[in-house]
Parts: structure tokens; C-alpha cells; sequence
């Protein structure tokens, strides 16, 4: 199905269900600009909704990049840059757009699958990491062995812990440093995530028990059934139970606190839309086909429509959940 039609089919339900509790979603002043560098990555994980892996060869350019950071320079609201992919990091151009941002006086995310610190070439990584300040949310569904590994692949546990290690030694999740080092939870089927309170003490003990490893927070994150998870949930045969989960879970408290509403995503090949989930259904910002190359600053989303579909229950389910974890903090 084509973007438009699946957004014109997609948002009548949601747009309803919203309706139903006489709410409306607008972008308010933008805060945070978050950048798929690329679709590349070293791993191949169930649940990504990017369908990011080894294979893939989209990846944004040194011109896309340096226009990217024009528009931030000219956007003074923006006080976040959230990179993410893919790997990130594989972009050879990550490293001067870490810099660059830093430069503007913006704070910066680095949302790390964590065995990237070992691939060749990325050695000092964790080093470019420290001297910036970035703050590295770093993907970890679990403190288990067997769960990790049957997420995200074989092996991929031990080096993420061996990474944790790392960054803990230069200080990040260390009290006082200064550098925050936060961990993400996804679940591992079709259910929704636990209470993001109760598992982040879990796990710090866990971690701090049986690997000395601490962090600063959890964010829990549910998994959007779509691209790969999508594909999954229809193996296993959970797809319709998954949707109808997220469905009857909307919980209205949670929308005030959408990332959309503050948040612009930008595509690999500068391409615009209201949050990274549109961005893999190929749904643009506001409806509207927009790139990098069409606008002088962000500001000109401000106040702006929002294009929403039947994966925003997916936001909405719950506690809610975002790229900065759970909506609702009270449990």
C-alpha cells in the first residue's frame, strides 16, 4: 500500500479514537531534532522497525549532513540532537555532525546498540564519545544472556556488556560524571513493556550484582509492529493480537507527552516527518512531502499538523512510550 493511502486509511482510526476523547495532536516549539544517519548497522535485531542490518546501503551524505547542521544552526529551539540509524556511527560523517552540534552549544544523543564499539575502525569511539559529552542511550533488552542473544544475535550479550564496562571506565553512568550512560528495555513479545520504575531497579541490580556495570536511567520502549517486528509478529502468527493489544491499551493521558510534538525526524536522504516511526511507514511531516532542501529553518514546523497512523497506539498504549521511554511516570 502506498504512504498516502495507508495514511489516509491509517488515520482515520487513530484520528478517531483520539476524537472520541476530544483531543487533538499539534506540534508545539520544536526541541528536538533526531537524524537517521543511515540504515546501515553491524547487527541484525528482531525487533527493529528500521529493518537496519549488514545488508542495507542507505546511508546519508556528507552534503545532506552539513546542510542538516545549517538548519539546526538557524533553528535556536532546538537544544537536542538525537542520532540514531542503523548504526549511527558507521556514517563516516558522524563524527564532524557530533562535533558540529556540540559546536552550536547543543546537547547530544548517541543511541548506541553497544557492540559497535568493537567493530574496525571504531576503537576510540567511546574516547570521541567522553571528549563531547554525548549522552549514549544504549540498547539493552535485557540483563540475560539467552534473551539478548535471541533478540539481537548470537554473541551480542557479552559484548555488550563488555562495552558497558568500557564506558563505565571512562565514567559514563558513574555518579558526578557527568556523562550519562541510559539503557533501553524492548520487549520480547507481544505483550506491552512493564512498569519502567520497577524494571529499571531491577535492573541496576542485576547489572551492578553480577557484571559491577552502572547507568543513570531505563527507558522502557514498546515495540512498533512495523518492518521487521512487523514481519515477526506475522510468523509467529500475533500480529492481529499485538494490534489489538496496542488498541485496547490507549491510554488519553499520554498524549500531551508525544515525542512528535516537540520532535522534527530527518531521513538519511533528507527527507522530513513527525517522528522516526513515519519515517520507516514513509508517511512525510504534516502529510506533505518536505525535505532539508525546501525550508531555511525548522521553525517553519512550529506549531504544525502531525501525521498519525494506526502504529501511534503503539505511543499511546500503556504508560505510553517514546524515544525517552515511558510517557506517564507514576508507576
Amino acid at each position: 500500500m502506498k504512504a498516502s493511502s495507508l495514511l489516509q486509511e491509517s488515520k482515520m482510526n487513530f484520528e478517531d479514537k483520539l476524537g472520541q476523547h476530544g483531543i487533538h495532536v499539534r506540534r508545539i516549539t520544536l526541541k528536538i531534532l533526531q537524524i537517521n544517519a543511515g540504515k546501515f548497522c553491524n547487527q541484525t535485531c528482531v525487533h527493529c522497525h528500521v529493518d537496519a542490518g549488514p545488508k542495507r546501503t542507505e546511508i546519508m551524505s556528507t552534503k545532506t549532513a552539513e546542510r542538516i547542521l545549517g538548519l539546526l544552526a538557524n533553528t535556536p529551539s532546538i537544544d537536542l540532537v538525537d542520532f540514531t540509524g542503523g548504526a549511527p556511527e558507521l556514517n563516516p560523517a558522524f563524527r564532524s555532525m557530533v562535533i558540529r552540534a556540540r559546536s552550536l552549544g547543543r546537547r547530544v544523543i548517541d543511541r548506541c546498540n553497544l557492540t559497535v564499539l568493537f567493530v574496525n575502525g571504531q576503537e576510540d569511539l567511546a574516547e570521541l564519545f567522553r571528549d563531547n559529552c554525548v549522552e549514549v542511550i544504549a540498547s539493552l533488552p535485557c540483563y540475560s544472556r539467552e534473551n539478548v542473544d535471541k533478540q539481537r544475535g548470537r554473541g551480542v550479550f557479552d559484548k555488550s556488556i563488555d562495552a558497558l564496562r568500557k564506558l563505565n571506565s571512562l565514567g559514563y553512568g558513574v555518579e558526578g560524571s557527568g556523562l550519562r550512560l541510559d539503557l533501553v528495555y524492548n520487549p520480547g513479545g507481544d505483550f506491552l513493556p512493564q512498569s519502567q520504575g520497577k524494571l529499571e531497579k531491577q535492573y541496576k541490580k542485576e547489572l551492578l550484582e553480577q557484571f559491577e556495570i552502572s547507568f543513570n536511567r531505563l527507558y522502557t520502549m514498546t515495540n512498533m509492529p512495523i518492518k521487521r517486528w512487523e514481519k515477526y509478529l506475522e510468523h509467529t502468527g500475533q500480529r492481529e493480537h499485538y494490534r489489538e493489544l496496542l488498541v485496547n491499551a490507549f491510554n488519553p493521558q499520554a498524549v500531551d507527552n508525544l515525542m512528535c510534538r516537540t520532535l522534527i525526524s530527518v531521513g538519511w536522504d533528507g527527507q522530513l516527518y513527525d517522528c522516526d516511526f513515519n519515517q520507516m511507514l514513509e508517511i512525510p511531516v504534516g502529510g506533505r512531502l518536505r525535505t532539508i532542501w525546501d525550508i531555511e529553518s525548522f521553525e517553519e514546523f512550529n506549531e504544525g499538523v502531525i501525521a498519525t497512523g494506526t502504529h501511534c497506539f503503539g505511543c499511546t498504549a500503556g504508560t505510553g512510550s517514546s524515544c525517552g521511554g515511558s510517557l506517564i511516570h507514576n508507576t
